[in-house]
This record gives C-alpha cells, sequence and structure tokens, in this order.
C-alpha cells in the first residue's frame, strides 16, 4: 500500500469499493468517508457456497446500497498482491517438480487467463479508470481486525491458511494506521495444518473446520503427543515447522500424503460415513495443539507489543473455542475479533487501507463501540418489496405490527415451533446473526436432533448456537462481557447444569448427545460449552425485543440461534430464498419483515428431486 501523500487528500464524500475474489469467499465493501456502508459475500446471491468468482452481483449491491456508480469511486481496493501470490505457486511447484504437475497444468490456465489480471478485470466489469491499489492479503487481514474495533490502540494478530506467503502475522494498529512486526511464511501454516485434519477427518476443507471443531469435545487428545512430536516442531513464542514429509498441498494436489496416513492409522474416513472414535479423538488433538500454538502466539504478542487488547483476523480467528481460551487466560484485558475474518473481510480490510494509509485520513475510536453496526451490513428488503413478493406468488400471510412480532413469535417458540426469522439487513460474515436466522426453544431436549435432522440436513453432532440477552448473559454463562459476533465461546453456568446419573456420565462419544445437561439442554455441548451471542438493544432493535418478550412470557432469555439455511447452501439473502428454503424443510412458520406465514397454509412446492436428492430424503 502506498504511503498517504498530499495528492492523495480525499475530497468530500470519498467512496472506495474493497474487493476480495478467486480464492475463498469472494465479497465487495463499500466504504464512504471511513464509514461502512455496505459489505456483502458473493455466495449470498449466486447461491454457490464459499463461491469465490469475481464477486459482481456482490459488488452491485454494495453501490446499490451506497447510492453510488463505479464512476463516482474515488478508488478500488482488492485485498492482496496478486503477482506475489502467483510468484509463489511457481516457487512452490518448481520446489515440488515433477510432482505437483497435474495440479500445475490445472492451475496456471486460470492465472494465466484471469487472476493476475485482475486490475483489468475490475476496469472491464465496472467501466471503472480510476486508481487500483493492492495492499497485502495479511495487511488487509489486520486492518479489518483494527480499523473497524473500539479501540484507539492494540495489538493485532491474523491467522489463515496462507495469502501470497504469509501466513501469520502480528503486529500493531494505532490511530490510523496499521503497522506487522513479524510473520511466519507458507508452507508452515496454522490452517492448512487445521485443514489437513479437517480433509482426514471427511469433511471439506474450507467448510468443514467448524464440524471438527464441534466433534472434538467428543473425543480425548489421544494423538496430541504425535501431532507435536511428528508434524510440528512448536517453539515457545508461538512459531512453529511443519514437517513437508507428511503434507501434499505444496504441489497441490492433496492435503496429506500417505505417509500422513500411515501415521494415523489408516485412509481418510469417507465422507457422510459413520463417524468413529479415530475421529473423535482426531478432532479433539488438533483442536488442542491449534489452541496451544494460538496461546503461545498470543503471549508473544503481548511480549512484544506490551499492549493490552488485541483485535484477530484471518480464517482461523473463527475457531470461537480458541478465542474463548484466550480470553480464559488473559494474556490480553479485551478481545475483538472481525465477524468476517476469513478473506471476506479482507474486502473490508483493504477498503479501510485505503482510507487510512492511502489517502491518510484520520481514525475516531472511543474504546467502547466498535464500527462494524452489529455486521448488519448486506441488503435490507422493505414491507413493500415483501408484500410484491408474497402477492406475486399468492401466499398466505398474516401480516403483523412491529409491536406484535415479538409476543407473538415468542409463543409459536414457546409451544416447539421452529421459526425463520427474516428481517432487517443481511448478516455479512459466516454468522447469523438474528437477521437471517432459525430460531427454536434452547429449553426443548428433543430440538437439538429436530434441527439437525429436519431442518438444517446435517451432521446430529453439530452444536447450536444460544443468542441471549446481553443484560441477563451472566446468569447461563461464564461471559463477563459482550460477544455480538458469535465468536466466542463460553461454558453454561454450574447454577444452570443438571446432575448427571452414573449411567450418564460413562457415554462416550456420540451417545452423549442426547443427554440433557443443563436448562438450555439444546445449546450445551457435550463439555457445557456454547457459542454465545449476546444481543443489545442498539444494533437490532426488533430482535433485542423478541428475546425480551420470551424472556417475560416464558422465563428465559436464551434462543436457538442457527442460521437460515441447509447443508450445503448460504444463508439465504432474498424473500425467494428464505421462502424455498422454508417450504422445503420442516419449520413450522416463517417471518419475512411484518408478514407471518404458516408451513400448512401454504401449497406445497413441486418435489425438487435434484435438490433433495444431496440430504438422501427423495
Amino acid at each position: 500500500m502506498d504511503r498517504p501523500n498530499r495528492s492523495a487528500a480525499a475530497p468530500a464524500q470519498t467512496t472506495i469499493l474493497g474487493i476480495s475474489a478467486f480464492y475463498h469467499d469472494s465479497a465487495a465493501c463499500l466504504v464512504r468517508d471511513g464509514a461502512i456502508v455496505a459489505a456483502a459475500q458473493e455466495e449470498r446471491f449466486s447461491r454457490r457456497k464459499h463461491d469465490a468468482s469475481f464477486p459482481k452481483q456482490a459488488i452491485e449491491a454494495c453501490l446499490r446500497a451506497g447510492g453510488v456508480a463505479p464512476g463516482d469511486l474515488h478508488c478500488v481496493a482488492f485485498y492482496e498482491k496478486p503477482f506475489v501470490k502467483f510468484d509463489r505457486l511457481l516457487h512452490s511447484y518448481l520446489a515440488c517438480a515433477p510432482a505437483g504437475l497435474r495440479s500445475f497444468l490445472k492451475a496456471m490456465p486460470v492465472w494465466i487467463r484471469e487472476k493476475i489480471w485482475i486490475k483489468d478485470l475490475i476496469r472491464k466489469e465496472l467501466h471503472y479508470p480510476g486508481p487500483i491499489l493492492f495492499p497485502e492479503h495479511h495487511e488487509s487481514h489486520a486492518a479489518s481486525a483494527f480499523f473497524p474495533s473500539p479501540f484507539p490502540e492494540a495489538a493485532f494478530l491474523t491467522v489463515d491458511g496462507v495469502g501470497e506467503w504469509t501466513t501469520t502475522s502480528f503486529g500493531v494498529g494505532r490511530g490510523n494506521r496499521v503497522a506487522i512486526r513479524g510473520e511466519l511464511r507458507f508452507p508452515h501454516s496454522l490452517g492448512l495444518l487445521y485443514s489437513a485434519f479437517t480433509y482426514y477427518t471427511g469433511f471439506k476443507v474450507n467448510s468443514g473446520e467448524y464440524k471438527l471443531m464441534g466433534l472434538a469435545p467428543y473425543g480425548e487428545p489421544a494423538y496430541r503427543e504425535l501431532i507435536l512430536r511428528e508434524l510440528v516442531t512448536l517453539q515457545p513464542d508461538g512459531s512453529f515447522w511443519l514437517n513437508p514429509r507428511y503434507f501434499g498441498y505444496v504441489s497441490g494436489l492433496r492435503m496429506i500424503n500417505r505417509r500422513f496416513e500411515r501415521l494415523f492409522g489408516g485412509p481418510p474416513r469417507a465422507p457422510e460415513s459413520p463417524l468413529t472414535r479415530r475421529d473423535m479423538d482426531l478432532a479433539r488433538s488438533i483442536q488442542e495443539v491449534a489452541e496451544e500454538i494460538l496461546s503461545r502466539m498470543a503471549r508473544h504478542v503481548r511480549r512484544q507489543t506490551g499492549l493490552p487488547k488485541l483485535c484477530l483476523a484471518g480464517g482461523v480467528a473463527l475457531n470461537c473455542v480458541a478465542n474463548g481460551r484466550l480470553l480464559r487466560e488473559g494474556q490480553f484485558d479485551d478481545l475483538w475479533i472481525q465477524p468476517a475474518a476469513g478473506d471476506a473481510g479482507g474486502a473490508l480490510g483493504a477498503a479501510l487501507l485505503a482510507w487510512h494509509h492511502y489517502l491518510g485520513q484520520p481514525r475516531q475510536a472511543d474504546g467502547v463501540r466498535d464500527t462494524q453496526q452489529g455486521s448488519y451490513l448486506g441488503p435490507a428488503f422493505d414491507a413493500d418489496d415483501i408484500l410484491q413478493f408474497l402477492t406475486r406468488h399468492h401466499l398466505a400471510f398474516t401480516r403483523l405490527t412491529d409491536a406484535e412480532i415479538p409476543a407473538r413469535v415468542a409463543d409459536l417458540i414457546a409451544a416447539e415451533k421452529v421459526v425463520g426469522w427474516f428481517t432487517h439487513r443481511m448478516e455479512f460474515g459466516p454468522r447469523a446473526l438474528g437477521a437471517r436466522s432459525i430460531l427454536g426453544d434452547a429449553r426443548s431436549p428433543r430440538m437439538q436432533e429436530l434441527m439437525n435432522l429436519k431442518i438444517k440436513f446435517r451432521e446430529s453432532f453439530r452444536p447450536f448456537a444460544p443468542c441471549v440477552l446481553l443484560e441477563r448473559a451472566g446468569e447461563y454463562f461464564t461471559l463477563d462481557r459482550p460477544s455480538p459476533y458469535m465468536l466466542l465461546v463460553a461454558s453454561v453456568r454450574d447454577t444452570q447444569r443438571r446432575p448427571l446419573s452414573a449411567e450418564e456420565r460413562q457415554r462416550f462419544g456420540l451417545d452423549r448427545l442426547l443427554t440433557v445437561r443443563s436448562t438450555i439442554p439444546a445449546v450445551t455441548h457435550v463439555d457445557y460449552s456454547a457459542r454465545v451471542q449476546t444481543v443489545a438493544p442498539d444494533a437490532h432493535p426488533l430482535f433485542h425485543r423478541l428475546l425480551q418478550a420470551f424472556a417475560q412470557r416464558h422465563g428465559c432469555p436464551v434462543l436457538i440461534n442457527t442460521s437460515f439455511n441447509v447443508r450445503g447452501e448460504p444463508i439465504v439473502c432474498t424473500p425467494d430464498d428464505a421462502y424455498r428454503c422454508f417450504m422445503r424443510t420442516n419449520m413450522d412458520y416463517l417471518l419475512l419483515g411484518n408478514f407471518l406465514l404458516e408451513k400448512t397454509a401454504q401449497q406445497p412446492l413441486d418435489k425438487d428431486l435434484a435438490w433433495l436428492r444431496q440430504f438422501d430424503l427423495d
């Protein structure tokens, strides 16, 4: 990123477009005068999960939200340096030659035809003639972590798979600057190490890491020492070296090789096959290793910077179990984690870098509130939009006032009805935060299994997250601060736990799944942990009023909050997306803005065999 200069002084109403593309979760972000106007991932519009193509529809949505045309932009910032990344790929392939030839022949035409010419592609797609900036990948992550945070100054730590060459960086954010002080470089990557085990346990790389984290509490750390002895040489400062003898990702063909398989006793688990004790123990082992590495890194960052606040970004920052451990260990007084911590957030970081570094504009931070707006940065649909959709398709509905919604929906949830909740602006990032959510009763012992198997069509072991009134979170969870972005794991308090019988305590593996452990069993994981979202009244008032109504009418300030989608599909974006998902699943009700739809009042959709087949339901 260029240093600020006088010629780059910002005029009034400066708009900057940030873009991330071509690796994982392409996205766009629009910043006006340093404020985030809009941000969205391409997958929400294309309906292709983790869509990595050029984010044309996300860009259009952001420009529309800002009321600007491409010609009105002051500059465009792409989240990394394509030629440097291309250089790393070439060096890696040459270092492994002749291994990786098939991967090389597959990857190079795409790079030569499109990816390294991103500047030309941006000009062509946007008809945009102005400046285009290319910060470094981890610089964009650092900016996305620090600039929206509430802290005037803080340390930052960014950890992911790989950018151009960097896999981990740390440094200092102060005022309107971020400065990287140290880094780890490819192929030594915590993100790629965790993804190797994601692949080995039968989950999909770049999306199954959440599953691996959720599976970990079912197992024991039986392989922890083997990993640290054979795969990872870990130093006290958190730096590490990965043994290349066991991995295949450098040549691009597979995450692991035959030596890895022999080390852990056989081939990878076949996707969708039954989970074994080995899979659970591997998940627990790599989770503990990842937590230990991050803990050592954090201690090193605190020693090197001397700063009491830490900002996190990069895909590994989405490991909310590790984040919870960092908080409990108390190495930092406070953490702030970018809600779109992966590559999507790079678009946001690149745009803010352009504003603060390239244009040299100041930054205001009050130490209390972040500028992420609850991460409600995507498109919204008003009552007229939704009514037009409903009447066009002749759908049955009841129209509610804002005042009627909380009590009506609270009573439905208390009756063990599952409700699709489509309100406000769509979330930016992988978590549903009460705008595109499926809601259920956390007190119900049957709700986790019902929602996993009949609504989400996903593995039964996966835990659901609770949303809770901020002012009452401490009654239920060992959490002493806000967690608005569902990025911290805390324990369910002893006062909410249920004593287990001797037989229940002896259960192992998935047999532990349906044990009622607390007053909120549907969101209590087998180790009594929960991925908590605290809900305050400012960012999304209607969602807060719903939780208040549930607490007042039914005695509990906690609900299940899971993303409004099914496995294999992105979170819904439009009323049409929401209705299709509602009708294809066993949800009971759908709230579209102020309009409540009951499943039994709807005409069935034609059976969509192609869609259903992926869930073995046809």
